[in-house]
């Protein structure tokens, strides 16, 4: 992978972001997503964040080689401290990180912003927290997908900010609202390996009796709901 060649999980993301828009790419790494929108004429102009030395370096080298400097500018920061006082941003992107560090990540800075952004997000794991931040924080899901690549399956949520609140049942909160309504093959397959992983969970738990049944009971609650939705 390269700024001319994405992942699909990349390509995916970046089409989600506004023609024309100011972007923050937060944990850029390479900053190969916001590089590739620039050189496509995609973006006005972009921030490549990243707060550890080796990947910020690596942004750093790579805007230069592709004589971007005047476009992106890449920050060592932590989070939204890469997006300065005064800037305006359309669209925030934050991919592969969990989702409790994403949404970390946007308690910690979000108040800070000028404008509300669209926030195209890929946490690896927890997509339930980040699907829970977005309601209470009064954002709306437009678009969501998911794709296998390389051995994984990752899920991208984009949303959009809303004047109030729309409520997410717990269902939706963790299968996603509009991946529900799909039901791709790649959806089926990911809670299919989940309902396996959380039964033998389940069963060590039960054999050794050391957890609260409380625990258990919640466990078993995800088992039944994985269950339900499979034979929709």
């Amino acid at each position: 992978m390269d700024a001319y060649h994405l992942s699909q999980r990349l390509q995916t993301v970046a089409g989600y972001v506004l023609p024309g828009a100011r972007l923050a790419d937060i944990g850029s790494d390479h900053a190969y997503l916001p590089a590739n929108l620039a050189l496509n004429g995609k973006i006005a102009t972009a921030i490549a964040g990243e707060v550890v030395t080796g990947p910020f370096e690596n942004a750093v080298q790579e805007i230069h080689g592709l004589q971007l400097e005047k476009k992106i500018h890449v920050r060592q920061a932590d989070g939204l401290a890469a997006i300065h006082s005064g800037e305006v941003i359309d669209v925030i992107t934050i991919c592969g990180m969990g989702g409790s560090l994403i949404c970390q990540i946007l308690a910690a800075g979000f108040e800070q912003l000028g404008k509300r952004p669209r926030l195209i997000l890929q946490p690896n794991v927890n997509e339930a927290g980040v699907r829970k931040w977005l309601e209470i924080n009064c954002y709306q899901i437009v678009a969501e997908e998911i794709i296998a690549e390389a051995g994984h399956i990752y899920e991208i949520i984009v949303a959009d900010p809303t004047a109030t609140a729309i409520a997410l049942s717990e269902k939706a909160k963790m299968f996603g609202p509009l991946l529900l309504q799909e039901r791709s093959a790649v959806f089926l397959e990911k809670w299919q390996q989940e309902q396996i992983k959380l039964q033998h969970v389940l069963k060590q738990m039960q054999q050794a009796q050391t957890e609260p049944l409380t625990k258990e009971r919640l466990l078993q609650q995800k088992i039944n709901m994985i269950k339900e939705v499979l034979h929709d």
